[in-house]
C-alpha cells in the first residue's frame, strides 16, 4: 500500500499515536453494514469535501483496491459538485484522474 513519506516519518516518531488513530479507524469500520469498498468511497466524498489532496488520492486507491471502479470514483467526485461547489470538485477530479492514470 502506498503511503506518502510524510505518514511514514510521523508513524516512525509517534508510534503509539499511529496505533491509535489506526484502531480508531479500524472500529469505525466495523461499526456497520459498509462494505469496505462503500467505506471508501463514502471517505473519498468526504475528503473531496475538506479538499483534501492527500485524502482523495487515499481513498480513490483505496476504493480502487476494494473493487470500485473508475465510473464509480468520477462519479462520487461529480457528486460532491452541488455541495462543496465547483473549484472544489474539479481540482478532486484532477487528483483522481492522476491516480487513475497510475492505476492503469
Amino acid at each position: 500500500m502506498y503511503l506518502p513519506r510524510i505518514f511514514k516519518t510521523f508513524m516512525e516518531r509517534h508510534r503509539e499515536l499511529t496505533e491509535a488513530q489506526l484502531k480508531a479507524g479500524e472500529l469505525a469500520s466495523q461499526a456497520g453494514p459498509l462494505d469496505q469498498k462503500a467505506q471508501h468511497l463514502v471517505q473519498l466524498g468526504i475528503a473531496v469535501g475538506l479538499g483534501s489532496q492527500g485524502g482523495v488520492r487515499s481513498h480513490a486507491r483505496r476504493a480502487l483496491g476494494a473493487g470500485a471502479t473508475r465510473e464509480e470514483i468520477q462519479q462520487v467526485v461529480l457528486l460532491a459538485t452541488t455541495m462543496v461547489g465547483f473549484p472544489l470538485m474539479i481540482a478532486a477530479y484532477g487528483w483522481i484522474e492522476e491516480v487513475l492514470t497510475t492505476a492503469k
